[in-house]
């Protein structure tokens, strides 16, 4: 990877503080971007990724912590001096200057010739299908327009890191797919560095080389989308990560005669060769005792013979069909890419293959295991 371009060290943003009520958006954040490359923050609303971004475009005061970009400690700079492009959720755009003077702002105080200036702004309102707006003001085009027009005011511009607040939300879906593309490989080809605030697991995984998952302030899992969806780092990010999410069953762990036994509810019980899982593994999940057990609905199985399921709801979706099932005492969703024939009601039996499983720690969710192997 390459050097770090931008390094979080242990920062904290707490809201209120001195007062009745605090509120701390962010616990002790540590994190390194490297040059080039894009960075999604994910999760949910109040999760912190917004109140981190705004700390390292600096308009918010960190509490606690250090910001450094390229080697310059940032974090007590006035925005104008950190020379970071931000594309704001909310557009913040100039009232009384056309798409086209809001685009070229930052690139007239750089002093750039006009030409350049041109080219530039116009190359961007093709990459974002706004040239025919470029002459209107914002009060008069939509809030999609508006956010794309926010978005290439902070593209065009040279910085040593960009960033995107939610910078397709208002976009209908066939578009935020084309600009998905367009804007990544924009970014790619520029060498800019990137962060990316999203609560959209498709735009993260679609745009950043990595995504910084995060619920209640805290980091939760720092990877690759691959690795995030593979190899969660706990329950959470397990669970989080991937449509429809992760299946989810407590279980008691038995063993003996070469066999791993996986006791769940109503009587059901997963039965496997101790061989399956590598013998650390094996001996770890004794310990436990009690395991929750992750398994995502595209590798549940629908098969003549496995442990008994009853169908509740089948959904065909174009290409695929998502079952729901009673199973263990709970519900299992089972995903086929075919149009599958089973009713509600219906009996079925269901196997999950040990390379499949993920074990978490029944009581704080920490990852045991993932397909057979330590996690």
């Amino acid at each position: 990877m390459n050097e770090a371009a931008l390094i979080l060290e242990g920062l904290d943003k707490i809201y209120n503080p001195g007062s009745a009520h605090p509120v701390q958006a962010v616990h002790g954040l540590k994190m390194q971007v490297a040059a080039g490359e894009i960075v999604a923050l994910l999760g949910a609303s109040g999760c912190g990724k917004t109140s981190t971004l705004r700390m390292i475009a600096g308009f918010e005061e960190v509490t606690a912590g250090q910001i450094r970009l390229k080697g310059r400690e940032i974090h007590d700079l006035a925005p104008a001096r950190r020379n970071v492009a931000m594309a704001f959720e909310g557009y913040s755009l100039y009232p009384p200057l056309t798409v086209r003077e809001n685009i070229a702002f930052a690139l007239k105080s750089a002093k750039l010739r006009r030409e350049e200036t041109t080219r530039r702004v116009e190359e961007i309102a093709r990459l974002l299908e706004i040239e025919d707006i470029l002459e209107r003001y914002p009060s008069s085009i939509s809030g999609g327009q508006q956010q794309r027009a926010s978005l290439g005011r902070a593209l065009v511009r040279d910085a040593d890191l960009h960033l995107l607040d939610e910078p397709m939300g208002q976009l209908e879906p066939q578009l935020r797919a084309l600009l998905r593309g367009r804007i990544k490989h924009h970014i790619k080809e520029r060498g800019m560095t990137a962060i990316l605030v999203t609560h959209d697991q498709t735009e993260a995984n679609a745009l950043a080389d990595r995504i910084a998952v995060m619920e209640g302030g805290l980091l939760q899992q720092f990877a690759t989308p691959a690795v995030l969806k593979d190899r969660p780092a706990n329950l959470f990010t397990g669970t989080f990560i991937g449509e429809p999410p992760m299946n989810v069953f407590v279980a008691k762990v038995g063993g003996g005669n070469g066999r791993l036994r996986l006791r769940l509810g109503e009587g059901a019980e997963l039965n496997y060769a101790a061989a399956a899982f590598e013998e650390s593994v094996h001996a770890r999940l004794l310990e436990h005792g009690q395991i929750a057990i992750g398994v995502r609905p595209h590798a549940v199985r629908l098969v003549a013979e496995g442990v008994p399921a009853t169908v509740t709801v089948n959904q065909w979706l174009g290409d695929q069909s998502h079952i729901a099932a009673e199973f263990a005492g709970g519900v299992l969703v089972a995903v086929e890419h075919r149009r599958a024939t089973v009713r509600p009601g219906e009996r079925v039996a269901v196997a999950l293959a040990p390379e499949d499983l993920h074990f978490f720690d029944a009581g704080n969710g920490a990852a045991v295991s993932h397909g057979g192997r330590l996690a």
